[in-house]
């Protein structure tokens, strides 16, 4: 029952994953674009947790987390270039 319930949830997050990246490739604006890379990285966050659930390693917990931290910084990073023209100060 767990594998089935683990396919459809892969399958979801996958055409939540494509969805994306559509909106990410034809974002009319650029905030668009950083809110859809953003989402982008909750999935792919979202997807390797699934898989660490799957395969029962701790491993793929730490990588999520690592994404986490990097999509965190990304997303950041954009939404201040955006507003202010520069990253650093």
């Amino acid at each position: 029952m767990t594998t089935i319930a683990s396919m459809i949830a892969a399958a979801a997050i996958c055409v939540s994953l494509v969805l994306t990246l559509y909106r990410l490739i034809t974002g009319p604006d650029a905030t668009d674009r950083v809110l859809a890379l953003d989402t982008l990285a909750i999935n792919a966050i979202g997807l390797v947790v699934l898989f660490g659930i799957v395969f029962g390693t701790m491993m793929y917990f730490e990588v999520s987390l690592l994404l986490a931290m990097v999509g965190f910084v990304t997303t950041v990073g954009f939404c201040k270039f955006l507003l202010r023209g520069n990253v650093i100060e």
